[in-house]
């Protein structure tokens, strides 16, 4: 995340410790933020997109209005109400928000919602406890607040991002949390109560830890956890930027605080871990990361990682299948800009938008950056497609966090949606074109690699203004279209549903494993139907601090019959099979060992 430079308070000795120091001339020579934050770069940009004077948003030609939603928080029950305990002080704590996760806690099949709480901080009295918040899917639509019956309210400490996954293989979704300092491990009971099983996990991560993601790192068929940390900040020591002048004050850039090495946990099969990272090569660069997606990238059956940092070079973990990892980011060209520059990294998500069977990478950044697309060119490398695709111009003016793709109409075609929202609350001193609140990105996938964005009325709930952070996709009423539940910094959480009215063909597939990976994490989905082949990728977390619900959903458009889908399942062992049969606009649940047995087939790789 990039902030305005810092400033100092008056004194040349505090001006020597800062990043940019003091420039010649005084607190009255520094320019505002976004001019800090490269303001060339951001007009090559403009001219790159055609017209430098016109705000991308504005732009007719960016789309319509699609698929609708409306905000069905109320309705639904949900309630909480993120809190970043700010007191004017500007701790770079207060602006990262906090993500949700979507996950099955109890077994019935329905979709529950998990948001982190993040709380006091110096000078900060709440009016009430802060704890994170459960809620259970009633049906229908429906939710209860069922936190207190099932111990997951958290400490007193500042939270960040969860992930969901069975660590222990016995069949229950298991819960772990990040906080600034020791991270939780949540161990669910299979009784509708979890845990605390921190102190003996070996997974109590105690440094700003952000994004976490489980995955089955060494095919060994347990899932192991990989957890991004940012950086390294003492409350009491906090910096002073931005103008000396009242109101002017501003949180600090990154570039003033050290960052943290990421971690990748192994689990011993027990459901507790250990901590390979400097086996596993995952300490030797260090980053500030914000988020994290597994995915196998290049198709040789590993688990690939891929982290979003905050102003320094992103990485790109390749599994090499023995237990370690090569940063392979610069290489295959998923570390920076097209410029060749690290850029805020905030989200990302992994999937195959254009259907060629390969799964790319989108990134968000900050505003007068641009989100990122990287395109998986299946030869080992990526190409950016930022602007070709129509994701550049759009997306100039918004400080994008929470991201994903889904199939909002369920045409066949992946869409992306990004959360936006400032991080400096007083960004209205500064600049008259960039907004702390801004609207969500809704991006159509309107075919041949190409989206644009749509545009919706004021009073729709993507065009109103938001402080975006976590985001992700789920079917909260099970009426076979993907819906959205996001949080705000400092503000309420949304559950907005989608409401299109004949909506074309779908499926939904949950997975149904073997022990001990249950949930088959990491196996690849590949569905053809009426001509299309669609590619899903069984993962946990990705997004922003968040975690979408584990069910993969196919828009199937027009088709009316699937002709087959194929399973590659996950693990040393994996295997692919055949499934037909499938019915359309249904949930359909694909065991493992029921489907034909397919051939093995050399992985794309050549390894």
């Amino acid at each position: 995340m990039k902030r305005t430079q810092p400033r100092a308070a008056g004194a040349a000795a505090l001006c020597a410790t800062l990043l940019a120091g003091c420039p010649e001339g005084g607190r009255d020579a520094v320019p505002p933020p976004e001019v800090l934050h490269g303001a060339a770069s951001a007009g090559a940009l403009a001219a790159r997109a055609g017209s430098p004077g016109t705000s991308p948003g504005n732009d007719p030609a960016l789309g319509r209005e699609g698929a609708r939603f409306e905000d069905v928080t109320a309705e639904a029950g949900i309630t909480f109400r993120h809190v970043n305990g700010a007191t004017g002080q500007k701790f770079i704590l207060e602006t990262l928000g906090s993500g949700v996760c979507v996950f099955d806690y109890d077994g019935d099949d329905l979709q529950d919602i998990y948001f982190v709480q993040s709380g006091r901080l110096p000078g900060y009295t709440p009016q009430a406890p802060l704890r994170s918040a459960l809620y259970r899917n009633l049906g229908h639509g429906r939710f209860e607040d069922v936190t207190a019956r099932a111990g997951v309210g958290g400490p007193d400490r500042y939270g960040f991002g969860c992930t969901a996954g069975d660590v222990d293989g016995d069949g229950d979704r298991d819960l772990y949390v990040t906080y600034y300092g020791t991270s939780l491990l949540y161990r669910n009971n299979g009784d509708g109560t979890f845990t605390d099983v921190s102190e003996t996990s070996g997974a109590r991560n105690t440094l700003w830890g952000t994004s976490a993601a489980f995955a089955d790192a060494d095919g060994d068929g347990d899932l192991d956890l990989y957890v991004a940390n940012y950086v390294a900040f003492d409350e009491a020591n906090n910096l002073y930027c931005g103008e000396n002048r009242p109101g002017y004050r501003t949180v600090c850039h990154p570039r003033n605080f050290d960052p943290q090495p990421d971690v990748l946990y192994r689990n011993r099969g027990d459901g507790t871990f250990e901590d390979v990272s400097a086996a596993a090569g995952i300490v030797d660069r260090t980053g500030k990361g914000l988020g994290v997606v597994w995915g196998d990238y290049d198709g040789d059956g590993d688990q690939d990682i891929y982290v979003a940092n905050d102003d320094t070079p992103n990485f790109l973990w390749r599994n090499s299948g023995n237990g370690t990892f090569d940063d392979v980011a610069s290489l295959v060209g998923v570390a920076l800009s097209e410029d060749g520059v690290p850029q805020a990294g905030m989200g990302t998500d992994m999937a195959d938008y254009d259907n060629d069977g390969r799964l790319d990478i989108f990134v968000t950044n900050l505003s007068q950056e641009t989100n990122e697309l990287y395109h998986n060119d299946g030869n080992g490398l990526f190409s950016d497609r930022t602007f070709v695709s129509g994701l550049g111009a759009p997306s100039l003016l918004d400080l994008g966090f929470g991201t994903f793709f889904f199939d909002c109409d369920n045409d066949g075609d992946l869409d992306l949606f990004v959360a936006n929202g400032h991080i400096i609350d007083n960004i209205s001193l500064y600049s008259d074109t960039i907004t702390f609140e801004q609207r969500p990105g809704m991006y159509r996938n309107i075919g041949g690699g190409r989206f644009e964005r749509l545009t919706y009325p004021a009073e729709a709930p993507f065009g109103r203004r938001y402080v975006g952070r976590g985001a992700v996709p789920f079917d909260y009423d099970d009426d076979g279209d993907e819906d959205i539940v996001l949080t705000q910094n400092d503000g309420p959480a949304l559950v907005l549903r989608n409401t299109l009215v004949r909506s074309p063909h779908w499926v939904t597939i949950t997975l149904a494993g073997t022990a001990p990976n249950r949930d088959a994490i990491g196996a690849l989905v590949t569905l053809q139907a009426g001509g299309a082949r669609l590619v899903r990728y069984a993962r946990t977390a990705s997004s922003y601090l968040s975690q979408a619900e584990r069910r993969l959903h196919f828009g199937l458009g027009s088709a009316a019959a699937i002709d087959n889908v194929v399973v590659r399942w996950p693990g040393r062992r994996g295997f692919a099979e055949e499934f037909t049969g499938v019915p359309v606009d249904h949930f359909v649940t694909l065991q493992q060992g029921k489907g034909r047995r397919l051939p093995s087939a050399p992985n794309r790789s050549g390894r």
